[in-house]
């Protein structure tokens, strides 16, 4: 398996998701279009960003052409924990209050009370776990 949030592992992870179609439907219904960005609590800048338009990933590159709306954080061990436990919406939600999980940019509030976020939200962290 790449190394999680690798260029190699980001590759892996478009191929999983655009393949998905639960999470594309879902996003793409709701025509959600959005650079989100995910990397470690204690650096500056993101490990790996994805560019979404209409529920698919069209790139994955760490300098993308517009600005990040999502930019999550979690250390390590949190993101390594989620490859071979994907959380549910509850676990999200005590690793956000407990600060394990945090929001460089966006909303977590925001995200979770829209029914077709909430649903892509727990959706995109159990996709992480089936790259390999």
């Amino acid at each position: 398996m790449p190394e999680m949030f690798s260029d190699e592992w980001a590759q892996a992870y478009m191929d999983v998701w655009n393949s998905d179609a639960e999470i594309t439907e879902m996003l793409g219904k709701a025509g959600f279009s959005s650079i989100v960005a995910f990397g470690q609590q204690d650096e500056e800048d993101p490990r790996f960003v994805m560019t979404i338009e209409n529920g698919k990933i069209v790139s994955v590159d760490k300098n993308p052409a517009g600005d990040i709306k999502w930019d999550l954080r979690a250390n390590q061990d949190f993101w390594l924990s989620l490859l071979t436990r994907p959380p549910g919406l509850m676990k999200l939600g005590m690793a956000y209050t407990s600060r394990k999980l945090r929001f460089k940019v966006g909303d977590y509030a925001t995200m979770i009370k829209d029914p077709s976020l909430a649903g892509a939200f727990v959706k995109c962290f159990a996709l992480m776990g089936k790259v390999g």
